[in-house]
């Protein structure tokens, strides 16, 4: 590999124009952005043509052959993460993949074995990770400020913030709706404070109240006559260290707040809310809450590429590894299921 990381793109839809190019961008010379695929060759084009990319291609299979590649983003919907990021693989490309990892628990544990085989980096766009709230977060777990972590609340939920755009409401490219788009982004921010423990036991349940009939949109308009996911999952995973978690996720709801993304964890030595964060103690016969003074700014999506890009150059370990991957997408595939079929569904190791 060159001092220089070359970068392919696949797929130009809203996360690769808007996240993904201006963040590899804004690592100058570290990175050359040279090849951009779609299935729209069009799309394809106007990415190249606004980010000043030389190649492009109507297939990501064909760029994987024809041009030299150290590395990939995959940035198309979730039914076509597996073979899109298998192929990038066996082609010898490390891969940052969008969340989720796939469709199923087969398909990640697919990408994980050929990410183990090629010895190339596999890793999520779980950007929640690289905020600052969750790195000092996380500095003060490791130190032992919270004890045992046996309770965590996650909350990813919108008033009515069904997408109007895209294919987020179509459960056969995306294998269903907030709980598998924003509910896990929370569900591994807490797995990953938590130490991602292994799951034991997942309960489930969906609902489909709002999204198929006309209604107010606060993310544009959506095909109501078409909807084909859940407007909210709930559900409660138990681990086999003992913790407990419950989950609350809705693209649209009767709430009071617009949007409300949130971590809250419990141990026997403190909590904490993550967004924004606070810490709860009990010290020196007094209850605390701790805020931190000052927060780093920056973009968290930046940090997620800025440090796959360093890791790619410099084989430093990557903060989401793909066996991570396969544990939130089992509790995913458990929590459809159990809500599919109104049982517990147990795991197996």
């Amino acid at each position: 590999m060159t001092n220089r990381l070359r970068v392919g793109i696949i797929g130009a839809g809203g996360i690769a124009k808007g996240v993904h190019l201006p963040a590899y961008q804004k690592c100058g010379e570290q990175v050359s952005v040279v090849a951009v695929a779609d299935v729209v060759k069009e799309n394809a084009q106007r990415l190249a043509e606004q980010y000043e990319v030389p190649h492009v291609f109507d297939s990501y299979e064909q760029m994987l052959a024809e041009v030299e590649l150290d590395a990939v983003s995959v940035c198309v919907p979730n039914k076509f993460h597996a073979p899109a990021v298998i192929a990038a693989l066996k082609q010898g490309c490390h891969v940052l993949c969008e969340k989720p990892p796939a469709m199923t628990p087969e398909e990640a544990e697919e990408m994980a074995r050929v990410a183990k085989q090629t010895g190339k980096i596999l890793t999520y766009g779980f950007h929640y990770r690289h905020s600052a709230e969750v790195e000092v977060l996380k500095r003060f777990i490791d130190a032992g400020e919270l004890g045992d972590l046996y309770a965590a609340r996650v909350h990813a939920i919108r008033r009515r913030g069904i997408p109007g755009w895209g294919v987020f409401t179509n459960k056969e490219l995306q294998g269903g709706g907030p709980l598998i788009d924003i509910g896990v982004h929370m569900l591994d921010t807490a797995l990953y404070l938590m130490g991602y423990p292994q799951p034991e036991l997942v309960l489930g349940s969906t609902y489909q109240k709002l999204g198929n009939r006309k209604g107010v949109g606060l993310m544009g308009a959506w095909d109501w006559e078409n909807y084909s996911i859940e407007d909210m999952a709930i559900g409660m995973i138990k681990f086999k260290n003992g913790a407990t978690l419950t989950l609350e996720t809705a693209f649209a709801a009767n709430v009071e707040k617009d949007d409300v993304m949130q971590v809250t964890l419990m141990g026997d030595q403190g909590g904490a809310d993550v967004f924004p964060l606070k810490i709860y103690q009990e010290k020196h016969g007094t209850l605390l809450d701790l805020n931190p003074a000052y927060l780093p700014s920056g973009s968290d999506h930046e940090r997620e590429i800025g440090r796959f890009v360093e890791a790619c150059l410099t084989g430093a370990d990557a903060l989401c590894t793909p066996e991570q991957g396969v544990i939130v997408q089992r509790i995913i595939h458990a929590l459809y299921e159990s809500a599919r079929t109104g049982e517990a569904v147990k795991l197996k190791s």
